[in-house]
């Protein structure tokens, strides 16, 4: 036998072993618990719907669904361990569009690629930001709050819940958008961010409407606009962006379920199943809604297209509102 003949024969049979090593592995998966990393604090949406999807996860497999909270850096800290972890079905992430979409813009030395590193199974919802103002700010609507802006060329301030959040971005666009400068007062998290909006030590913030929705019916703050491209219908009278005069200003934060790269196609097909199946419960439904989100589901191949132009899109943003790392 020749070394070429034998070098070729043993290409093909560790091939072959690897092909089935992974159909042995998809089909006695899951055998234990699940990890879902997410790369925020407890609290906040992408831990509701981690944990709202881990139970019924659970619930519907068989064994048990850990969430496993690992903040830091935009979500960038949970999504990096899920990159590095084995693609056996037993590590994923609760992906957000900060770290699976907009990082690479903002961090030139982001350990990991969002295209590469990660196997997309299924896009869960999306949620709007509310550009909210304190009431101590003398504009009752976005227009009259655009001409405040204009009248005190960086003389308001916005917060964020960190440098390059959504919220930042939020506000670079709205700023793009109206030509408007205001200056950023960035936060380690919402909850202070909003302490500070309620107290006056900030003027505005673009925020979730799970964080707002309790100040905005006590009255508490105003809210001028949504930056989805419909009303909500938990606040059918607050107008769209577009609706309030302002042009290509909309923005919505998305979550997802992905795993490591090279996930097994059976159980990544498994696992887009059954999220499908469990938001389309209606209990889960509910809740997604209370909170101000949209469900998406869809399919792995859908997701998977989606992101590289939704990353090039906020590329494009970071780049003409000239965003920075503060």
């Amino acid at each position: 036998m020749t070394h070429a003949s034998f070098s070729r024969r043993t290409a093909l049979a560790l091939a072959l072993g690897l092909s089935l090593s992974a159909g042995a592995m998809a089909q006695t998966w899951p055998d234990k618990p699940i990890r879902i990393v997410v790369g925020f604090a407890p609290g906040g949406f992408t831990d509701v719907l981690a944990r709202t999807i881990g139970q019924k996860l659970q619930d519907r497999l068989g064994q048990p669904v850990v969430v496993d909270n690992k903040a830091g850096a935009a979500g960038t800290v949970g999504a990096d361990i899920v990159a590095k972890a084995r693609p056996d079905g037993y590590t994923l992430l609760l992906g957000h569009s900060n770290s699976n979409s907009v990082a690479p813009a903002l961090y030139p030395k982001l350990p990991y690629d969002v295209v590469k590193d990660f196997t997309p199974i299924i896009r869960v919802a999306s949620t709007p930001l509310l550009l909210t103002v304190n009431p101590g700010v003398p504009a009752n609507d976005v227009k009259g709050f655009i001409a405040l802006a204009k009248q005190k060329p960086m003389g308001l301030s916005f917060a964020s819940s960190g440098s390059g959040s959504a919220q930042h971005l939020a506000a670079a666009r709205f700023m793009l958008a109206t030509q408007t400068q205001m200056n950023h007062i960035p936060y380690k998290g919402s909850g202070q961010a909003i302490v500070d909006l309620l107290s006056g030590q900030v003027n505005l913030n673009f925020e979730s409407p799970p964080n707002v929705m309790p100040h905005y019916q006590a009255g508490k703050l105003r809210v001028l606009a949504i930056t989805s491209e419909k009303r909500s219908p938990l606040m059918p009278n607050v107008p769209t962006m577009a609706e309030a005069g302002v042009a290509n200003a909309e923005m919505l934060q998305w979550f997802a379920v992905l795993g490591p790269a090279k996930l097994p196609a059976d159980i990544t097909r498994r696992l887009n199943t059954e999220i499908a199946a469990i938001l389309r419960l209606p209990d889960v439904a509910e809740k997604i809604a209370s909170q101000g989100g949209e469900i998406i589901g869809g399919t792995p191949e859908s997701f998977a297209a989606f992101i590289p132009e939704d990353s090039a899109s906020w590329a494009k943003l970071v780049r003409e509102a000239n965003v920075r790392m503060d």
